[in-house]
């Protein structure tokens, strides 16, 4: 998860995280190479007193800077696009789980059981135990598989939520009398944290997400474990 100070992204937990990540990198660089040309020619023009006239007025130079930077427009753009349909990719998903904003939790109803849902509430400050993180944990935690594609439902009882966990690359909007949907694949096990990433009220910092992902021996054990319990 972010720490303070951090100037980079967390680490990514699922694939199109780290594609996410590549491709930050590939568009910084470019953006770092196109500033450090600009400031050159800035520092250049003001500090020397000689004028090249082929730069005033060449028909040479204008294609250039027409072409170059339309090059670098296509060398963003096809990383990104390529992302753009990974993201929306959904193949023969091994869970769905249906994830429902209300004001101001989280509700997660795992649709491939007859009867395995929740609601997800922060735990509040005074009731945390050393080592959890204050307005980030949950009393329930939605846990998932490692390794196996997970589609989420996302939709909202009252108001505009968004379900939104950085780690693994993963945020949807959760609208009233709209069903969205998103997949992500953890891969590796651990806790990831999110948070409510749309304006939604008083408390809306108050209802944080929190993904465990576990081995699947575990998954069914705790899926056992709770259908038990309902």
């Amino acid at each position: 998860m972010a720490h303070p100070s951090q100037l980079g992204f967390q680490d990514a937990a699922s694939p199109v995280m780290e594609e996410l990540l590549h491709f930050h990198d590939h568009a910084l660089m470019i953006v770092f190479l196109i500033s450090t040309l600009v400031l050159y020619i800035i520092v250049a023009m003001v500090s020397t007193k000689l004028t090249n006239k082929y730069i005033l007025d060449s028909q040479e130079i204008e294609v250039i800077w027409t072409i170059l930077p339309a090059v670098i427009l296509i060398l963003i753009a096809l990383p990104s696009l390529r992302i753009l349909y990974l993201m929306d990719e959904i193949n023969d998903p091994h869970l769905t789980i249906k994830a429902m904003g209300h004001q101001w939790y989280w509700s997660y109803e795992y649709t491939d059981y007859e009867d395995l849902g929740f609601d997800s509430y922060m735990i509040p400050t005074q009731d945390l135990t050393p080592g959890q993180f204050r307005l980030l944990e949950a009393d329930h935690r939605m846990v998932v598989p490692v390794e196996s594609p997970i589609r989420v439902l996302v939709s909202a009882e009252d108001v505009l939520h968004s379900w939104a966990v950085p780690a693994l690359g993963v945020k949807m909007d959760a609208v009233p009398g709209r069903l969205n949907q998103t997949a992500f694949i953890a891969s590796r096990p651990g806790v990831f944290y999110g948070q409510c990433s749309e304006i939604c009220g008083a408390n809306h910092s108050f209802m944080p997400i929190v993904v465990e992902a576990v081995p699947l021996e575990h998954f069914e054990n705790w899926s056992s474990l709770m259908l038990q319990d309902a």
